[in-house]
Formats: structure tokens, C-alpha cells, sequence
């Protein structure tokens, strides 16, 4: 009986030990807003100077709203000096910046249900 509440006390101790780990695998989106996005061949700009760091797991971007957004490889990260830095000598204006720890895809979904500029 001992061993019983000893093996219960012990899975309860690594099933909460875990937690953290596991949220810090949880997959981080960069979503920036950018003002002076206007054509495909904007967004193709953007797309590839995203792509170009090496933290970049995927890009979107979304003319309609202004939003880029990148998301990141496990652990990694992009520091927001970094990202305005590219966006600016690229010619536009990094507006807002926010880190989310959701899938590029859920992102995307909750942009196309705003409205747009």
C-alpha cells in the first residue's frame, strides 16, 4: 500500500514537473503590424527577408491588414531590434509588435476575421 502512494506521489510529482517544459515547446508566432504594404511584390519582400533568419520556421503575410507574421523555429526568437531594423531598411514601418505562443495557422485565422484597413 505503501509502494501504491508512493508510485501515485511520484507520476503526480513528473506529470508536474513536465508542465513547464512543455509550454516552453509551445510553438511562438511573431505578429507585427506594418504600415506601407501595398502590392504582391511587397509581401514577396518581406516574405523572403523573413525567411532569411535563421530562427524562421514560416512567414505570412497579409497585404489587406498590414500584418506579418513569423513563426518560430523551437526555442528560438527574433528580437524585436532585429525585426525593425529589416522592416525599415526594407522601406516600411514596423507599427506594432506582439509574440504569441499559438501556430502560425491559428494566427492567420484570427487576421482574416478582422476587418481589413
Amino acid at each position: 500500500m505503501v509502494r501504491n502512494a508512493f508510485l501515485a506521489a511520484l507520476i503526480a510529482f513528473v506529470a508536474t514537473a513536465a508542465l513547464p517544459t512543455l509550454a516552453a515547446d509551445a510553438t511562438r508566432t511573431i505578429r507585427m503590424e506594418v504600415a506601407g504594404l501595398v502590392c504582391g511584390f511587397c509581401a514577396q519582400g518581406i516574405d523572403k527577408q523573413m525567411r532569411s533568419f535563421d530562427a524562421t520556421h514560416d512567414v505570412w503575410v497579409d497585404l489587406a491588414r498590414g500584418v506579418v507574421a513569423v513563426e518560430l523555429d523551437p526555442g528560438e526568437d527574433i528580437t524585436d531590434e532585429v525585426l525593425d531594423k529589416a522592416l525599415t531598411d526594407a522601406g516600411y514601418t514596423l507599427t506594432a509588435i506582439r509574440r504569441v505562443d499559438q501556430p502560425l495557422a491559428e494566427v492567420r485565422r484570427e487576421v482574416e476575421n478582422e476587418p481589413r484597413r
